[in-house]
């Protein structure tokens, strides 16, 4: 993934989006481009135009921290594109081959004896280790007997972008499939940001780009999001539609890896849902292997 490439369209994908009336600026005649001139961002953020022409050309190595905040308010970048800006700029620099953390590669990952014990001893809810490219690096009993069909739909280690994209079970898993999608695509775009040189991130984008028109375009609108709470819905094979509280946690031992948990409200019927779940992943453990859950027959 070429950095000014990036810079380029991630700059001009966020210009595209302001209005001038969000920007408290005079709409003026007829326009060419969507949102925002050139000139109107770079008077926002107190810069001139051929010095925000050269950023925009994805120049930007040197650039000072207070030039890139200027840059950030003038396009009102929330928490997450801001951060991503910041993470460009250090790759244009190389300031990120020093102090991005060394990391192992998802092929080769085993969660520690300790960090398995702590997700075996979360049994209320489907807990799982992921990285940055949406790698499931390993999870708890109730974690694989809930994503079945992601474990069942291959690959080492199973991917969620590549099932959410490529296997057709994926649209009846989320019956919000379109938001799991912009979310899942946002998600690999951040951590393209966070690490330009994971060859693994760029093949699965390569692969996806490839097969799926639907990642394609989701991949050229630039988007990005930290992902770490919400309600997701869902449509399991064994306890039908239920919707789910999830926390993402960074764990800070294993850098760019996550630790995400669904919960439920106790008493409800996502919760005896869970339950339930849990029976049925108990009554096939001895049957299976740890590492991965069959596909269930129909409830």
């Amino acid at each position: 993934m070429d950095n000014q490439d990036e810079v380029r369209e991630f700059l001009t994908s966020r210009r595209a989006k302001i209005t001038p009336d969000q920007a408290g600026l005079p709409a003026g005649g007829k326009r060419r481009v969507p949102g925002l001139r050139r000139s109107e961002v770079a008077a926002l953020a107190d810069v001139s135009v051929e010095y925000y022409a050269k950023l925009e050309r994805g120049n930007l190595a040197g650039v000072s921290p207070a030039v890139l905040e200027a840059v950030a308010r003038a396009l009102r970048l929330d928490d997450a594109e801001r951060a991503h800006l910041l993470n460009l700029a250090h790759a244009a620099t190389g300031a990120d081959t020093l102090t991005r953390p060394r990391r192992r590669a998802g092929r080769d990952w085993a969660p520690s004896p300790s960090l398995q014990w702590t997700l075996d001893a979360i049994t209320a809810g489907p807990a799982f280790v992921r990285n940055g490219r949406m790698d499931l690096l390993a999870a708890n009993p109730l974690g694989r007997a809930f994503y079945t069909d992601v474990y069942a739909s291959g690959g080492k280690p199973p991917n969620l972008a590549r099932f959410t994209f490529l296997d057709p079970g994926a649209r009846r898993f989320y019956p919000d499939w379109d938001a799991v999608a912009d979310v899942t695509v946002a998600i690999l775009r951040t951590e393209a940001g966070r690490d330009p040189h994971d060859k693994d991130l760029h093949d699965l984008v390569g692969e996806l780009s490839t097969r799926s028109d639907d990642f394609r375009t989701r991949w050229g609108a630039h988007n990005v999001r930290r992902h770490g709470t919400g309600e997701k819905r869902f449509h399991h094979p064994v306890i039908g539609d239920v919707t789910l509280a999830y926390q993402s946690l960074e764990i800070t031992a294993d850098p760019g890896h996550n630790l995400s948990i669904y919960t439920a409200e106790p008493g409800t019927p996502a919760d005896e849902a869970l339950r339930l779940l849990a029976s049925w992943a108990a009554a096939h453990s001895a049957e299976t292997p740890t590492a991965q859950a069959p596909r269930p027959g129909p409830p």
